[in-house]
């Protein structure tokens, strides 16, 4: 299957349409995993992202967020490590966002997020967001409690899905185009790599017990997942719900669907023309007869 049909098939433009489970974790869309093609589109995407990158740095117009939302072990940071390698750090900037500080609960949700936003020619990573708002917190109300929010009715969620697509949207009309991932990873592979980090030392450090418990709410976070998808994936702002039982299906997915955005953009070096050419060319002339002398 080729990328643009896989992007089509992960893009969720239908969102009243859509349902979480149609979508298989262990997908691998007939790529064979495991082999050198798979690692040499890879490379490929590696490459031409960081291309991309260096015309949208250069370009100054257009700044790129990208959202990563999945349970633990979905592979966010493995997302952000393999698709970004390529990338000139200069450009780039991650953000994690774990529980909210006493500061952050005294303001808006949108507080905390609004001043990591990338700046123009920039790409931002958002390693978990705004949306742990309508995540987490469902699942969790007691975290709502504590935010003290006047309008915490029944209808919070409704109305924050407003809040967000219209955050979102506010963000595209001023040059920040918002990519969405849902890394979508099975209850039986999330077993087994917590099983690996428990059993490889290097990786234990990553395993806290705050994860089984969340695990245990398997079924709550898949009905929020999906009313989150439903509700805010939009033409300017769309989610991708990315295959992540494997990892280099998530990797490649993300990477085609990002270099898709970018390309679309037309993002180009300036164009130096007109007085300010005139002028380079007089330095060029003056430096190359400062060697011949």
């Amino acid at each position: 299957m080729k990328l643009a049909k896989i992007l089509k098939h992960c893009r969720v433009s239908k969102p009243g349409h859509f349902r979480l489970a149609d979508c298989d974790p262990a997908e691998t869309f007939g790529l064979a995993i495991d082999k050198d093609d798979v690692k040499a589109m890879l490379a490929d995407g590696i490459a031409r992202l960081a291309e991309l990158q260096e015309r949208l740095y250069a370009q100054d117009r257009w700044a790129l967020l990208i959202v990563l939302q999945g349970m633990d072990a979905a592979g966010k940071d493995g997302v952000i490590k393999h698709v970004m390698s390529g990338i000139n750090p200069q450009g780039c900037e991650v953000h994690g966002f774990k529980a909210p500080s006493e500061e952050e609960l005294q303001h808006d949700f949108f507080w905390r997020v609004s001043s990591r936003l990338p700046a123009r020619g920039r790409i931002g990573i958002f390693n978990r967001s705004y949306y742990e708002e309508v995540l987490v917190v469902r699942v969790h109300p007691s975290l709502l409690a504590r935010e003290r929010v006047p309008s915490a009715g029944k209808g919070i969620w409704k109305q924050r899905f407003e809040e967000i697509c219209a955050y979102e949207e506010y963000l595209a009309r001023n040059g920040t185009i918002v990519l969405k991932f849902h890394l979508r990873i099975s209850k039986e592979e999330q077993r087994r790599r917590f099983l690996a980090r428990l059993d490889e030392p290097g990786k234990r450090w990553k395993f806290s017990t705050a994860d089984i418990a969340e695990r245990q709410r398997w079924d709550d976070y898949m009905e929020a997942f999906e009313d989150m998808i439903r509700s805010t994936s939009t033409a300017h702002a769309p989610w991708y719900v990315v295959p992540a039982d494997h990892k280099r299906v998530s990797w490649l997915v993300t990477s085609a669907a990002i270099i898709e955005t970018l390309e679309a953009l037309k993002v180009d070096f300036p164009r130096v023309q007109g007085r300010a050419l005139e002028h380079m060319k007089n330095v060029e002339r003056t430096l190359k007869a400062e060697k011949s002398g």
